[in-house]
């Protein structure tokens, strides 16, 4: 079920991060409250439905865990139902004991485009701002992490993790019911922090990038992915009303006012990794996201905007550090 006492205590061994745990466990219980999150106890429910089953394999990188026939139809059907009862999955995928969880985003695709390009992860605490069910969080442990932190305040999200964490077994990896202003000021404590898919959603894109800085060691670098438009230094999109379906959208600036926001912000060496035009086929409507996707966000006479008649979805990574 829900149980973050291995995680505590793994967060003891870290100096850094041990005041932190003084307080995480009222932060986590008003993170999860029943009486504030009414689908919380149907959301357990369906983990506690989840068969016990054993893995004899594990691979982090991809997400997956098996049994190599220690399994029986019974139990992948309980599985799979009990699975659905999590819905919608948003990042992914996952395999579970042949169960595909084929989720809304291909997160492997993002994951695939700056892996090579970061900062080598092995032995490092990571933050992952955002992370929804922790797709992300296990690549970074995969990868080497020696603890990693994701953060996200939506309790489904929550208990996807913990679904998963039933059968991927690893307590240095965990998924936490909070966003980034509920992190103790001037932590300064990571090697590298994530922010991906986040920036456009906050009302100050700088409180955000300072936020992001205050929580990384001296030469801790910072993995940023978010929403551009095409243009010059100094331009930013500021949509009336909604964006590609989304009330939330507040500023997407181009690349060199991206650039330029990071120096502004006491980053040094913004590097650009990636620019991608997301496509229908990386975020889409499935049997685990049923709900409507980018294909519908999307002008259908011009796919090269949205609905709202704005750029169609772009998304830049940038890589730089914390002097």
């Amino acid at each position: 079920m829900i149980d973050y006492h291995a995680f505590l205590n793994k967060l003891s061994q870290h100096p850094e991060l041990a005041q932190w745990r003084e307080t995480l466990p009222q932060q986590i219980a008003e993170g999860l409250n029943e009486a504030r999150y009414g689908d919380l106890p149907r959301w357990k429910n369906a983990l506690a439905a989840l068969p016990d089953i054993t893995p004899n394999t594990r691979t982090l990188n991809a997400s997956r865990v098996g049994a190599d026939g220690n399994i029986t139809d019974n139990q992948r059907e309980q599985l799979h139902d009990a699975l659905k009862g999590l819905h919608p999955w948003r990042k992914g995928p996952y395999e579970l004991f042949g169960v595909h969880i084929d989720t809304e985003w291909r997160s492997d695709w993002k994951w695939d485009r700056l892996k090579d390009a970061i900062a080598p992860l092995n032995g490092r605490t990571v933050l992952d701002v955002g992370c929804g069910s922790g797709y992300h969080c296990w690549r970074m442990r995969g990868a080497g992490a020696d603890l990693v932190v994701g953060i996200d305040p939506t309790p489904l999200f929550v208990t996807q993790y913990f679904a998963l964490q039933k059968y991927l077994q690893d307590d240095s990896v965990a998924v936490l019911p909070m966003g980034i202003e509920h992190l103790p000021e001037k932590l300064q404590a990571f090697d590298t922090t994530f922010s991906m898919g986040i920036l456009y959603h906050r009302r100050s894109p700088f409180d955000h990038l300072f936020a992001l800085r205050d929580s990384l060691r001296s030469g801790g670098q910072l993995v940023l992915e978010t929403l551009v438009i095409e243009g010059k230094e100094g331009e930013v999109l500021v949509p009336e009303g909604r964006y590609s379906k989304m009330g939330n959208v507040w500023f997407i600036p181009t690349v060199a006012t991206l650039e330029g926001w990071l120096k502004k912000a006491g980053f040094t060496s913004p590097t650009l990794v990636d620019v991608s035009t997301t496509t229908t086929d990386e975020q889409r409507s499935t049997e685990w996201m049923s709900f409507h996707s980018l294909a519908e966000f999307l002008n259908t006479d011009n796919p090269d905007q949205t609905v709202e008649g704005y750029p169609a979805p772009r998304r830049a990574t940038f890589i730089a550090e914390k002097p």
